[in-house]
């Protein structure tokens, strides 16, 4: 049996694939099988991973018509065998160390079940601004309580960076379209059902950035996705019971979800925001108040929650010591969604 399962879909992937394998094929952990799921490629794809599958009994290719990157990774899952599913993309590069430090480490965390590690935006000269900040954020997150914190900000793993316990995975359903981001669905699944998450310090995924990327070419990890994904999870868990919402961020972010929010049935009362001339005013019906009012609506609200939908750079930490300083505790009375 092997250690792990490392579970690849490709799609149209044959200009990438060749670098993917050959990182894989240098892994120190050299027990592992790898899941190949070719989903309906039509660029030679499908002929590469034949080749490399005869000289290389690990690769174990599934074949199917083009179902998309969810349908992909539930046939791929089906197949595997292992206790640990490592998650791999066609484009990406993994270092050789990475199998075995992330199965290492869950060997010795049982409770543990996910752990990513830190990643590289490659190559270089295609890491843009904002992909660089996403990155960055990304990878200052490494304990359970720093993923958990952030949970509803962004999606804080790189999907082909973990390695997770099979159990894990199927004890939620394992991946499901709804669609919206697959793997944020994921990881805010396993958040309500208690997982622990982790990261490793070191980077050991080479994360390729190309405007072919699926995150950049398809509408399901389009924004409105995004804030769709966050306020139904959002309902389900910090919302859950909760009697009356401010929603700190009245602009176009604040908007945006509180739509979703509305729709999700959240019992939204107010907006807070330091803009003077939004504070007085009301948006959708709600009234929009001073920063300096919010301990008094704290305290004449019933199970009162704060949710802070600031996208601007440095406004989430702005926030974090103004609701401190009011004596708010994050992820029981306030969670940062922006």
């Amino acid at each position: 049996m092997p250690v792990v399962s490392v579970l690849m879909p490709c799609y149209n992937a044959a200009g990438t694939l060749a670098l993917a394998l050959e990182s894989l094929s240098q892994q120190t952990l050299a027990n592992f099988e790898l899941i190949a799921v070719d989903d309906g490629s039509t660029d030679g794809t499908i002929e590469l991973l034949q080749d490399w599958a005869a000289g290389d009994k690990r690769l174990h290719l599934l074949s199917q018509d083009h179902g998309g990157i969810v349908s992909a990774l539930n046939a791929g899952l089906k197949a595997c065998r292992a206790v640990y599913i490592a998650r791999m993309d066609a484009d990406d590069l993994a270092h050789p160390e990475r199998l075995a430090r992330q199965v290492k480490f869950l060997e010795q965390h049982p409770e543990t079940a996910v752990v990513g590690s830190r990643v590289r935006g490659y190559p270089p000269e295609n890491v843009r601004g904002g992909f660089s900040i996403y990155l960055d954020w990304q990878n200052s997150l490494l304990t359970d309580d720093d993923i958990r914190r952030e949970i509803f900000v962004e999606s804080p793993l790189a999907h082909p960076s973990v390695v997770m316990r099979r159990d894990s995975l199927l004890e939620v359903g394992g991946y499901q379209e709804h669609g919206w981001p697959e793997d944020y669905d994921l990881w805010l699944r396993l958040y309500l059902a208690g997982a622990r998450f982790a990261k490793l310090p070191e980077v050991l995924l080479d994360w390729r950035e190309h405007n072919e990327r699926l995150t950049r070419q398809d509408s399901r990890y389009s924004l409105e996705n995004f804030l769709r994904v966050k306020a139904h999870y959002l309902v389900r868990g910090p919302l859950l019971g909760r009697e009356s919402v401010l929603l700190w961020g009245a602009g176009m972010m604040g908007r945006r979800l509180s739509k979703h929010l509305l729709r999700q049935g959240a019992p939204l009362s107010a907006f807070v925001d330091i803009d003077p001339q939004k504070i007085g005013r009301t948006r959708r019906g709600l009234p929009i108040f001073s920063p300096d009012d919010l301990p008094g609506w704290w305290g004449n609200s019933a199970r009162p929650v704060v949710l802070a939908a600031v996208g601007a750079r440095g406004a989430r930490q702005l926030i974090r010591q103004q609701l401190i300083r009011f004596g708010l505790q994050e992820g029981r009375d306030w969670w940062s969604v922006a």
